[in-house]
């Protein structure tokens, strides 16, 4: 199951809690196989998991993968993520992607390329008509990531292997090299790891593609050794401050080493638990040693680590999280916590956990209907980035350090400049709801969002500027998912209204009464997903 195939993995997720899908997937290792018989109990025979052009007892196949086509339209700024390889983008963006999978004995090639083209069209971003220190505060993000507010002055398309790869695999495991998004944690709309919020990267994979059954449990694991681009483009669209303030690119990648275990213990049916951590590093600063391999096997604490490593620039992140499926009560919740610096000790770690750290937390919930195989779904997710209130002790003041998904050497955890995690933005804030009617993959629905954008900045360049408030999008968006036969259509609507839009102020606006500028903007999505072959997807 592709993380990038939204409707059918919402669908294989929800079974789950509805307790009609048979396998013990616990949805923080993305993608995995997905089992025909479950989707057959879930569907109750109107999909099947069918999409080979022929099969025989030995499990050998050849498929036609489903033909994706998405477009997506932003009026007067960006909005949206979790697109994959769409960037931000205002105006028009499309994407496209089809190809072939096959199987024979152990070997598996998937060969899905896929195509984006955005208008990229410019819009009024960061204005720089602050004062020396709020324009410095604004590039102390900007360059120690590496997340650009429009890629260039031009029109932008790119052609890319995608949801490629070329495995073994053998019993429960597969190994071999991939171009395919991977998707780690709990979350439905986030992750602060790895999500489909950025263009895929190539990478060598040793990974359990279903759960591996023990006396103690099942556990899913994946070790990925990984290569990560910058993007290369200014950050700002002001020619002035870039060639001023800005940390120049290298043209160097990052060196990436991750590792993911989730462990679900048998005497506790429907809860998971795991662990996360990665380690990215410019390649001219990386060593020969196994350690430099693979960084993921040292020691976390800085009284073991060496207080003489931060010169080689590496960058870590760890998280820990869990997921509890209740389907008696047609229920989940789930939270992922993160932090991404060495601790000085395992007591400092205890005792300060809210220093350089992210959270995520979410739930599901489903009523039945008078209607059978109706439901009335609802479904959270809250992501917090925003520094703690630490920084005033630790930083001396309300500046901070660097927040979740940057770093002084090794930039942001991105790639081609856009955040592998969690993608609404550095030092930001969303919560997410929805509240939906569903029948199988048809589902009619309503989305609520708020947005607080890039909190840590604001702190930084604001905290004592009474004339200043925090820039918060408020949205609500329409969404509906239909499946005709052979086609699923995906559509969402979304109307955003920005209070105090780049921290900007109208012209009236005083201390004592303040008026920030506010703006209201369109967002609109089609996706379509279309099975060409003879099996999939009959009624």
């Amino acid at each position: 199951m592709q993380p990038n195939f939204p409707v059918l993995e919402e669908f294989y997720r929800r079974g789950q809690v509805l307790g009609v899908n048979t396998n013990n997937f616990s949805f923080t290792l993305r993608p995995f196989d997905l089992p025909k018989s479950d989707f057959e109990k879930i569907s109750k025979g109107n999909f099947e998991n069918d999409f080979s052009l022929f099969l025989d007892k030995k499990n050998n196949y050849f498929s036609i993968l489903p033909l994706r086509q998405t477009v997506t339209l932003n009026t007067k700024r960006t909005y949206g993520w979790g697109n994959g390889p769409m960037l931000p983008n205002v105006g028009v963006q499309t994407y496209t992607s089809m190809g072939f999978s096959l199987k024979y004995s152990i070997l598996r090639v998937q060969f899905a390329p896929e195509f984006v083209y955005a208008q990229n069209r410019p819009f009024q971003g960061y204005s720089g008509e602050f004062p020396e220190s709020v324009n410095r505060a604004r590039f102390f993000y900007w360059s120690f990531g590496d997340y650009p507010e429009r890629f260039g002055d031009k029109p932008v398309s790119f052609f890319w292997w995608g949801q490629s790869k070329i495995t073994i695999q053998a019993s429960f495991l597969e190994a071999g090299i991939s171009t395919e998004n991977i998707f780690w944690g709990p979350g439905q709309f986030s992750s602060l790891t790895f999500s489909n919020n950025a263009r895929s990267f190539p990478h060598l994979t040793l990974r359990t593609i279903r759960p591996a059954k023990t006396f103690l449990g099942s556990f899913e694991v994946e070790i990925i050794v990984g290569r990560l681009e910058d993007s290369g483009y200014f950050p700002s669209q002001l020619p002035n401050l870039n060639q001023r303030l800005f940390n120049r690119f290298t043209g160097d990648y990052k060196y990436l080493n991750a590792i993911t275990l989730t462990y679900q213990p048998k005497w506790i049916p429907g809860f998971y638990f795991g662990v996360s951590r990665t380690n990215q590093q410019y390649s001219e600063q990386q060593g020969d040693k196994f350690v430099d391999y693979f960084p993921i096997f040292e020691p976390f604490q800085k009284t073991v680590y060496g207080f003489d490593k931060d010169g080689e620039g590496r960058d870590q992140q760890v998280t820990f999280f869990g997921r509890w499926v209740i389907p008696k009560g047609k229920f989940e919740i789930y939270f992922e916590y993160g932090r991404r610096d060495h601790a000085y000790n395992w007591r400092e770690a205890i005792l300060n956990p809210e220093h350089a750290r992210a959270y995520l937390a979410g739930f599901k919930k489903l009523w039945s209907t008078s209607k059978e195989g109706r439901f009335y779904q609802l479904r959270g997710e809250m992501l917090h980035q925003q520094q703690s209130v630490n920084r005033t002790i630790r930083y001396a003041g309300f500046g901070g350090g660097y927040t979740w998904h940057t770093h002084g050497q090794a930039r942001g955890f991105s790639n081609y400049g856009e955040a592998l995690g969690a993608g609404p933005g550095v030092g930001s804030n969303v919560q997410s709801l929805e509240i939906s009617q569903i029948s199988g993959l048809n589902k009619r629905g309503v989305l609520l969002e708020r947005l607080v954008n890039h909190q840590d900045f604001f702190y930084r360049a604001f905290v004592r500027n009474s004339s200043k408030q925090p820039w918060v999008d408020y949205s609500i968006g329409l969404l509906w998912d239909q499946q005709w036969n052979h086609l699923i259509l995906s559509a969402k609507a979304q109307y955003i209204h920005a209070f105090n839009y780049q921290w900007q102020s109208e012209q009236n606006s005083r201390p004592d009464f303040y008026q920030g500028k506010h703006i209201g903007a369109f967002f609109g999505q089609i996706s379509l997903l279309y099975f060409l072959n003879r099996n999939g997807l009959d009624k």
